[in-house]
């Protein structure tokens, strides 16, 4: 889309209305429900220069920690964010431009990326109460 804009508006100076509008809600979704499969691969940025000077099982509480923050916080943003769709949905609030994109459809991807992050979060939570209980982290250690 940012390509064909480019060439329209460059070589035959006639720019598209809905090209940016559509690439903006595109790198939306895309960031938002992007990030469980980032976290789900380890991918998401963590400093590890203080983790890694403590024992295995310090780190493990650690994680523990930072899982059920990650959780509160998720479910948090959830909730909020599907108050904000749910009322643009009811008051039909549409983009100030020529396509007129109901805005409860880019905004969902908001509860729903953010769902699927808690839904890791909550995967995490549970391998790392396993962890705890299993002693794995004296394992790892070794």
């Amino acid at each position: 889309m940012v390509f064909y804009e480019v060439v329209m508006r460059g070589l035959f100076n006639a720019p598209t209305e809905w090209s940016i509008e559509l690439s903006v809600y595109c790198v939306l979704v895309a960031g938002f429900l992007g990030m469980s499969v980032t976290y789900a691969a380890g991918k998401h940025i963590h400093v590890d220069i203080v983790l890694s000077h403590l024992s295995a099982r310090t780190r493990c509480y650690i994680e523990l920690f930072t899982t059920i923050v990650g959780i509160f916080f998720c479910a948090v943003f959830v909730m909020q964010s599907l108050d904000m769709a749910l009322l643009s949905y009811e008051m039909d609030n549409t983009s100030p431009s020529t396509l007129r994109t109901p805005m409860w459809i880019p905004q969902m991807s908001l509860p729903i990326g953010m769902g699927l992050l808690l839904l890791q979060f909550v995967r995490t939570l549970l391998i790392d109460i396993q962890k705890i209980s299993s002693g794995e982290f004296s394992k790892e250690a070794e």
